[in-house]
């Protein structure tokens, strides 16, 4: 669908200036506690995050191309635009307050959903 490919690129270039201004700090052993930190790590995965969940938001819309079955993933679709979301939002929140950790279940939940519905539906073809 076409929302997953604008979550797909728009989380490229979220992560891609995440990574640009976290860059910028990188390089002092005791940024953000130092490497090993609690939020130095959630700060990375957050990073991350942004271009795994897009990687799976494109790949998604281009198999869906591929398969010709646009209209028949509209929760699938949703799912994943939520973990793409969610996620990165997630990791930074409880890079800064931990409690937000207890949030990583949304995220979690509906990546794998969307990935399980999505692949029900393939192998129905």
């Amino acid at each position: 669908m076409t929302i997953n490919l604008y979550a797909a690129w728009v989380a490229f270039l979220l992560g891609s200036l995440a990574g640009a201004i976290t860059g910028l700090f990188f390089h002092g052993e005791i940024w953000l506690g130092g490497y090993g930190s609690w939020r130095r790590r959630m700060t990375r995965l957050g990073h991350i995050a942004f271009f795994g969940l897009g990687l799976i938001n494109l790949a998604f819309a281009l198999t869906i191309n591929v398969f010709h079955i646009e209209s028949e993933v509209t929760l699938p679709s949703i799912l994943l635009v939520i973990g793409a979301a969610t996620m990165p939002l997630v990791c930074y929140l409880s890079a800064f307050k931990a409690s937000f950790r207890h949030l990583f279940f949304i995220p979690a939940l509906a990546t794998i959903g969307g990935i399980a519905a999505f692949l029900w539906r393939i192998l129905l073809l």
